[in-house]
């Protein structure tokens, strides 16, 4: 009974995880997608006219390390959810 407990606790976490990265992972790809875009379009106009633009932090980089930091949450409690099912086995 408890293996069965361990399962489906860890089936869910695990689940749960994997539903709630894809949308960290979705606004990642798009923010590369965008710089990746604005490099390109500085580099056909002849870079940018001042020396500091490149050592400054926007705003897409502050969303970046967010996003990061919930992709690592997220695959922490992925990561507890799989050790729970294994867990289960282990009892079985």
């Amino acid at each position: 009974m408890i293996n069965l407990v361990l399962w489906l606790g860890g089936g869910a976490l695990l689940a749960l995880a994997v539903w709630r990265i894809r949308g960290p992972f979705t606004r990642m790809g798009e923010l590369d997608r965008l710089a990746e875009n604005a490099r390109r379009y500085d580099s056909w106009r002849g870079g940018r006219s001042t020396a500091a633009a490149g050592d400054e932090t926007t705003g897409a980089d502050i969303m970046r390390q967010l996003l990061r930091r919930q992709v690592y949450l997220w695959l922490a409690i992925g990561t507890a959810g799989v050790l729970l099912v294994l867990a289960g086995f282990a009892v079985r």
